[in-house]
Order: C-alpha cells, then sequence, then structure tokens
C-alpha cells in the first residue's frame, strides 16, 4: 500500500529548468554563440557538471569576467522563473492526496532555501509533511545519488516500497530507482527531447491520470515484480 508520494522539485512542481537554461541561452547569445541543448542535458536533475561561463570561454578561446555575466544573468533568470505557472496536476495530486491522507514530500536536487523560497512563494511550502535538499545534513549527495530520496523515505517514516517517485529528468529517475522506489517520470520540455531513463511509468503530465489510478496502478506492478 502507497503511503507517500515524493515530489522533485526542480520541473516537476515548477519548471525552473527551462528558465534558467533560455537565460543562459541569453547570455551566449549576447556573446554571439549559441548554447545547445546537448551541451546543457547533462545538468537536468543536478549540477556542477556542466559550467556554462568555462564553456563559453572555451569556443570563444578568451577569459571572461564570471561574476559580471553571474550577477547579470540571475534577474533575467528570477524573472522568466516568477512568470512560470505551477505545472499542470500538482496541485490536483498534493488535494487527492491529502484526500486519501497520503504523506507528501519533496526531495530535490537543490539547495534548501531554493526550494523552499519558491514553495513559500507559490504557497505550497505547507503542504508537505517533509522537504529534503542535497545540502541537508542527512542527505549531503546530489542526484543520481539515492541519498536525498533515503534521507526523505527516513523523515516520512515510510519504506521504499511504501512510496512513489514522481520525476522529470534522467538523473532523477536513477536516483529514486536506486533508492528502491517505485518511479513515476513525467518529462517537462527540455527533458523530454533528451532521455530520462528507466522509470516504471512516464505520463504526459500529472494531469493525464488521476492519483488514484496511479496508486492503483502502482499497487498492481508491484504485485506482478514479486
Amino acid at each position: 500500500m502507497i503511503k507517500a508520494i515524493i515530489f522533485d522539485f526542480d520541473g516537476l512542481i515548477l519548471d525552473t529548468e527551462t528558465s534558467i537554461f533560455r537565460s543562459w541561452q541569453e547570455v551566449y547569445s549576447q556573446h554571439g554563440c549559441e548554447l545547445t541543448l546537448e551541451a546543457w542535458s547533462p545538468n537536468l536533475g543536478t549540477e556542477d557538471i556542466f559550467d556554462p561561463i568555462m564553456h563559453l570561454e572555451g569556443i570563444l578561446g578568451q577569459r571572461l569576467d564570471k561574476s559580471a555575466i553571474r550577477n547579470g544573468r540571475k534577474p533575467r533568470e528570477t524573472t522568466l522563473i516568477e512568470a512560470e505557472p505551477i505545472l499542470p496536476g500538482v496541485e490536483t495530486y498534493i488535494a487527492d492526496a491529502k484526500r486519501l491522507n497520503v504523506k507528501l514530500a519533496v526531495a530535490s536536487n537543490s539547495d534548501r532555501n531554493w526550494v523552499t523560497g519558491h514553495l513559500e512563494r507559490l504557497g505550497l511550502i505547507h503542504q508537505f509533511n517533509v522537504v529534503r535538499c542535497w545540502d541537508d545534513p542527512d542527505a549531503g549527495q546530489r542526484k543520481p545519488q539515492p541519498a536525498v530520496y533515503n534521507a526523505t523515505l527516513a523523515a516520512l517514516g515510510v519504506t521504499a516500497v511504501e512510496a512513489i517517485a514522481l520525476e522529470d529528468s534522467f538523473n532523477g529517475v536513477l536516483s529514486a530507482t536506486r533508492a528502491g522506489i517505485f518511479t513515476v517520470v513525467v518529462p517537462n520540455a527540455l527533458t523530454r527531447s533528451i532521455g530520462i531513463g528507466d522509470a516504471d511509468i512516464e505520463l504526459e503530465s500529472m494531469a493525464h491520470m488521476p492519483l488514484e489510478d496511479l496508486l492503483q496502478l502502482a499497487d498492481q506492478r508491484r504485485s506482478q515484480n514479486q
């Protein structure tokens, strides 16, 4: 029986990933260059793999003022993100989980201040029983390592077989499956085009399957695999 649903944040609750990518594309355009999705894609669902300024310096063959670029880009990123709505089906899943007495959590690869700040702005912070981020002491590793999911399960007081993870990226799916959690992938505009890993179920969006149907399907799939 499913007792908890664990949401990723970036790209799953709010499509921050497209906004961040677009803001860096604009930086490249200002320097007469192009930032491709192929170059950017290792960053999806994790961080610190691809350095966009170092990559740009390599294309240009010259050193750049990193602080000036970062400080100039950040306000544009904020503007783009704040214009993004909560992704389809998220609020319905939250409401249905509450009605069904299913616990809710967020397990994110982003910093706690980033995640809780956006959840507060969106009016969602109090909907979740647990919020765990990679920089929390009981996690300490980014996805695709399973640490943030293991920490989330412990905080919820449930086992891996009693939970479902909702993810949008290859690295997120790998993290959840490594933790032994039944994983549903809901690709966003970016991750849909580059591959999303070996999830148990793929949905076009959360609006495409009622939560009760998803929980029933997850239980059926689990029973078949035992």
